[in-house]
């Protein structure tokens, strides 16, 4: 057994008052190094595409999990955030020896798992997780801002900005937006 076949696992998108969570779960290829891996955060955005294109080449195997907004109003977020994590280890096409999560909790899945606080900074696996799924999230809100003109999705990725939260004042909740969430349940 490839005692490599570690997958790591992060979410992003858990602060926005619009959108989904989504997961990355990312199983690296020890014999096929990417360099420059880090939190996606610290990261400029030419960088994490840049490395996001390679992760998805050379991994031996990445998948995407994701919560809608109903879940998330459903569940709450830290829940919603864990299921999507699920799914992302669920949805991976190699089952892993093991799962490293970024942060104190790990989700509900078959394999033996650890947590790491601030793992994405410190974890490669974690940091290639953390790319893909922030790269995924924000392509998304990028072409939900085109769906919903207004808010300004493209810029702040449904994050509570001054300009989000004054566009909701004005144009009010739209499909997208968490009713669970404080700003947005003011303006229902």
């Amino acid at each position: 057994m490839n005692q490599s076949l570690i997958a790591g696992v992060d979410e992003v998108g858990r602060g926005p008052l619009a959108g989904a969570v989504v997961a990355a779960a990312v199983i690296l290829d020890e014999n096929h190094l990417i360099t420059g891996l880090a939190d996606s955060k610290l990261l400029s955005e030419k960088r994490r595409e840049i490395l996001a294109e390679q992760i998805r080449q050379y991994a031996l195997a990445w998948a995407i999990g994701r919560a809608e907004v109903e879940e998330i109003d459903n569940l709450n977020i830290f829940h919603a955030s864990l299921l999507a994590m699920q799914r992302a280890v669920e949805g991976l096409a190699i089952a892993p020896n093991e799962v490293w999560v970024d942060g104190k909790f790990a989700p509900k899945v078959s394999y033996s798992t650890q947590t790491f606080v601030k793992g994405d900074k410190f974890k490669p696996v974690i940091s290639a997780a953390s790319i893909i799924a922030k790269v995924y999230r924000d392509h998304e809100m990028q072409c939900l801002d085109q769906r919903y003109p207004g808010y300004g999705f493209a810029q702040h990725k449904g994050y509570p900005t001054r300009a989000h939260r004054e566009a909701l004042q004005r144009l009010g909740a739209c499909p997208i937006h968490r009713r669970s969430f404080a700003p947005v349940k003011a303006v229902i």
